[in-house]
Order: structure tokens, then C-alpha cells, then sequence
């Protein structure tokens, strides 16, 4: 076929499902889709962003609404424990109670906001490790023959094929007394005695990081990909040194991939639950573990609600702040 006659493969295929897009169209369920779509004057465009909508009403608003619901009632020795919000007293009126007392119970007792400094800090010290090791990774990758940025990225993804459990009850089997790190320095005659690594704060580092990593390289990775090399180039013809050249252009043009890659990990790693009680010990306490434990240990549901209210307004503020740091980063590129 020669190239003035070649039709691309978008076309040629819209062309081959027309004749089925049509037959859909028949169908009386397809049709009273459509029929009701147009008397509510909904657009086709508008039918399309409205799934994600309704999926996040059913998956988050209703889910966030009926634990803010809890985290306002009382705490009593039934089946759910909690007592209603609403309710007919005796003299037919409507009662509604409202009890703010578990919100002030997470300022008075200590437990509870050592546990949200304590998240925030590892969390933090976390995604700030990542950022160190993430990014020179991007940025290999994005300067890398482009036959093997594929490769690359797939080995960036492969971890996600293995389970997130079995790979944090690999790290028990490595920071072990008797893993394979202690085992190692032990044979090489570097120490006498195992290094005490599982159950501390560089055990849960360690997990967080390995863990979350890829979600720092991936959006670096795609903002350093973008970057356009004549801006180096240019640099270099006017004298500017190679590290020079990186810090007032590379870096300042990668923001927007260092602050959405921070937030990546950043946010996952405050609530954390799994590599901190696997790997964790008593001074690794963070608020997953003390919300597991309200719910299921303590079965303080109200005072369990409340705390997950508050880590995820405290989430909500941090997004909040991500966007417009993205912001200002888009508009100083």
C-alpha cells in the first residue's frame, strides 16, 4: 500500500464500529440510557465524568459521612457500639446528641497527637529519602537510550507484581538477628554479635522506603522525560558548568514532579499500618496502629472514628497545600 492511499489504525478502526456502535444504540436498555440522559439534558461528556462522581459518592462521601456520624456519638456496650444521633424521646420530640467529646479526648490524652507527631515524622523523614534516592533514578532513566526506558520502567514496576505482604515479611527474613544482613557482617568478621536492626524505627524506614519508593521515581521520571535538552545545551554554550546547569534548570523545572512524587509518598506513609506493626517496635507507634486498636482491640468506635476524621482532614489540608505548590511550580516553569 503505498503512503498517500495509508489510513491510520484509529481511523480504520472507528470506521469498523460504526455499524456495531449502531446496533447498541437499539438496544432498549442502551436506548432508554440515552432517552433519560437527554430529558435530564446531560451530555454524552457529561454521562462520562459523572462515573468517577458517583464512584467516588459510593466509595468516599457515603463512607465518610457514616464515620463522622459515629465519631459523634457515644460509646456504649451493644451491638454496634455506638448510640444514635437521632431519636424520639418520650414526649414525641426529636432528640439529636452530638457529643464533641471524642474530638477533645485526641487533644487531652497524649497517646493520640505523639501518635500524629510521630507519623508525620517518619512519614516525612521517609518520602524525603525517597526523594534522595528517587531522584538521581529519574533522571538516569530519562536520560537513558530511549530503547531501554521501557526496560527500565518495568523494573521500577516489577516489585508491584509480588504481594506488598510477602515483600514486608521479606525484610523480617533480612534485618533479622539471624537474617541475612547479621549473617553476612558475621561471616565477613566485620562484628561479633548481630545488630539489633527489626523492631525499631530503621526497620519501618527501611520498609517505607523500599516499599513506596516507585511512586517517587514514576512522576519524576515522567517530568524529567519531558524536559527539553536544547535549554542544557544552551547553558553549556554560554559557559554555565554541568551541576550549574542542573540547579538552576533541571531542578527548578522538575518541582512539579518532586512535589507530586513527595506527596505520593508522603500521604500512604502517614497512615501506615502493615510495615510499622511487621517491622516496628514500641517506639514506631503510629496512628494506623492506635486506629486498628481502638476499633478492633478497645472497640472504641466513636473515639476510632474520630481519630480517622482527623487524619484525613489532616490528608485533605495536605492535599490541599500539594495543589497549589504544583501550582506555583507549573507557573515558575
Amino acid at each position: 500500500m503505498s503512503r498517500a492511499g495509508y489510513v491510520p489504525l484509529g481511523e480504520r478502526m472507528a470506521t469498523a464500529s460504526e455499524p456495531l456502535l449502531r446496533t447498541l444504540v437499539r438496544l432498549p436498555l442502551l436506548r432508554w440510557f440515552f432517552n433519560t440522559l437527554g430529558r435530564f439534558a446531560i451530555s454524552g461528556r457529561g454521562a462520562v465524568v459523572l462515573v468517577p462522581y458517583a464512584w467516588l459518592l459510593l466509595f468516599f462521601a457515603i463512607p465518610f459521612v457514616i464515620v463522622l456520624k459515629i465519631s459523634l456519638a457515644d460509646q456504649v456496650i451493644a451491638q454496634p457500639p455506638y448510640t444514635a444521633l437521632v431519636q424520639w424521646t418520650e414526649d414525641t420530640y426529636l432528640q439529636i446528641k452530638l457529643n464533641l467529646g471524642n474530638y477533645l479526648f485526641l487533644v487531652q490524652d497524649a497517646l493520640y497527637w505523639k501518635a500524629y507527631l510521630n507519623s508525620v515524622k517518619i512519614a516525612f523523614i521517609s518520602a524525603f529519602v525517597c526523594l534522595l534516592i528517587g531522584y538521581p533514578m529519574a533522571y538516569a532513566m530519562a536520560r537513558a537510550e530511549e530503547s531501554w526506558r521501557n526496560v527500565l520502567l518495568m523494573l521500577v514496576v516489577l516489585p508491584f507484581w509480588t504481594s506488598f505482604l510477602l515483600r514486608v515479611y521479606a525484610w523480617i527474613g533480612i534485618l533479622n538477628n539471624t537474617g541475612l544482613i547479621n549473617n553476612w557482617l558475621i561471616a565477613a568478621g566485620i562484628i561479633d554479635e548481630p545488630i539489633t536492626m527489626i523492631r525499631t524505627n530503621f526497620a519501618v524506614y527501611i520498609g517505607i522506603v523500599y516499599s513506596y519508593l516507585p511512586f517517587m521515581i514514576l512522576p519524576l521520571y515522567s517530568t524529567l522525560e519531558k524536559l527539553d535538552n536544547t535549554l542544557l545545551e544552551a547553558a553549556a554554550d554560554l559557559g554555565c558548568r554541568p551541576f550549574e546547569a542542573f540547579l538552576t534548570i533541571t531542578l527548578p523545572l522538575s518541582m512539579p514532579g518532586v512535589v507530586a512524587g513527595f506527596s505520593l509518598v508522603f500521604i500512604p506513609a502517614l497512615g501506615e499500618f502493615v510495615i510499622p506493626d511487621l517491622l516496628g517496635g514500641k517506639d514506631s507507634l503510629m496512628i494506623g496502629h492506635v486506629l486498628w486498636d481502638e476499633f478492633f482491640a478497645n472497640r472504641a468506635w466513636p473515639v476510632a472514628s474520630a481519630v480517622a476524621i482527623a487524619m484525613l482532614t489532616l490528608v485533605l489540608l495536605l492535599m490541599a497545600g500539594q495543589r497549589k505548590l504544583e501550582e506555583k511550580a507549573e507557573t515558575a516553569a
